[in-house]
């Protein structure tokens, strides 16, 4: 590419000026010779001048006009620059179409619109799932199309970890997922998906397992009824009296099932908890320390309790003694004879603190993100020799979802476990 630089620029004036300033001094009139040159000059640039600015304010040619000496280099220069934006433009244009292609294509409606909530844009799944009409919604503002109020508060809260569930405001019979993420500058990318048939499936679940569980504890009572009277009418130590106690122990261990399965159910399907009850949890726990430490020296077990005696709390007794209960027995199962566990509740900084610390085997990382599910097991030889059904664990993360806490498991393979959590303070009584 060529550059009119400095140098070339003072050689084109001597040449043009140099001429003139000699015939000016040999006849005696450089004044005028020298201001009818710079007039013209002068006039020469304007010329040009004016052919630049009406073709960059009046003419739609993209053809730039022709120029001569140093307008040749400007236009040339500018003729460049204008093939380098459109190259630019041509980029971008390709990247905003591939990306509204990719959105056309995905199973959920795509808008992104700005922080203050002015829409940009849409895909054409929105349009059927939001009832938006493009283009003659860009630029409105997202709350004035969906008016939900649990809607505008999430984008109040401007907290976008978790997903929100809403009616759909065309169509109340589905149920629509909301997820709002940053994008770009001072932008926000909404992604919709319907999520009827999962929700609808999920409580098709939910109710299936409450049936079924309450279906059985009828025909499990009245197969205890009948093992206790075999068991009286069975001799000791002989083979019908160790089928019968076989009997025994499977059935104990089903009805232990459907009971867990009942309250993870119960627990699932409340919405929310009442907070106008107060629980008094060091009570709760002196009940549970009381069977824990029978359970305890059965196993000569150390069973320590730690109870801060004033701490209360707002919320649903059963679940609260579910979720302790559960961590406190699950310690105590499986830990090895002359071990020691302890159990800590008292206040913190952020809320309620409770804390089962046991001194066992100790779980490996890889199954740690897993304890939770349901009928997940370690070891599934163990659980059943300590009557595990793998659903203690699922019921204490349901309920602390209703207290918004999340249950926590740090473990070292052959030094123990600490199963703890935290009730934020406005559950505190």
């Amino acid at each position: 590419m060529k550059i009119y630089s400095w140098k070339q620029l003072i050689w084109a004036l001597v040449i043009v000026y140099l001429p003139l300033l000699i015939i000016g001094i040999l006849f005696n009139c450089l004044t005028e010779l020298l201001l009818a040159a710079f007039s013209a000059h002068i006039i020469w640039h304007y010329y040009y001048l004016k052919k630049l600015n009406d073709w960059l304010w009046l003419s739609k040619s993209t053809v730039l006009p022709q120029g001569r000496s140093e307008w040749e280099h400007a236009f040339t220069g500018i003729h460049n620059m204008q093939q380098r934006h459109r190259k630019r433009r041509n980029k971008l244009a390709d990247v905003i179409s591939r990306f509204r292609e990719g959105s056309e294509a995905l199973p959920d409606a795509v808008v992104v619109f700005r922080k203050e909530g002015q829409i940009i844009w849409c895909n054409r799944l929105a349009q059927f799932q939001l009832g938006f009409k493009w283009p003659e919604d860009s630029g409105e503002n997202i709350t004035n199309l969906i008016r939900h109020p649990d809607f505008v508060g999430y984008l109040k809260a401007d907290n976008f970890h978790e997903p929100l569930d809403l009616t759909s405001p065309i169509n109340p019979d589905k149920i629509l997922e909301f997820r709002v993420m940053p994008y770009a500058k001072h932008q926000r990318l909404l992604i919709v998906r319907d999520v009827t048939s999962y929700r609808q499936m999920d409580e098709m679940r939910r109710q299936f397992v409450a049936n079924v569980s309450h279906e059985l504890r009828t025909p499990l009572t009245v197969l205890q009824g009948y093992i206790e009277i075999l068991e009286m009418q069975t001799e000791e130590n002989s083979y019908q009296s160790k089928a019968v106690t076989v009997l025994d122990q499977q059935t104990t261990r089903m009805c232990s099932l459907v009971e867990q399965l009942m309250t993870l159910s119960k627990i699932e399907g409340a919405p929310s908890i009442d907070l106008d009850q107060h629980v008094d949890v060091p009570a709760l726990l002196t009940q549970i320390k009381n069977e824990a430490v029978a359970l305890g020296d059965k196993k000569v077990m150390s069973v320590e309790f730690e109870i801060q005696d004033d701490l209360l709390l707002l919320g649903d007794q059963m679940q609260l003694r579910s979720v302790m209960a559960n961590l406190v027995y699950n310690a105590i199962n499986y830990t090895p004879a002359k071990g020691s566990v302890k159990v800590v509740w008292r206040s913190s900084a952020q809320g309620a603190y409770f804390c089962v610390t046991d001194n066992g085997d100790g779980i490996a990382p890889e199954h740690i993100l897993h304890l939770t599910e349901r009928f997940y097991r370690v070891d599934t030889s163990r659980s059943r020799d300590t009557g595990g059904s793998g659903l203690g664990l699922s019921i204490v993360k349901h309920a602390l979802t209703h207290y918004d806490s999340e249950l926590n498991i740090e473990s070292t393979l052959g030094e123990g476990s600490r199963f703890f959590f935290v009730i934020p303070q406005n559950y505190l009584a």
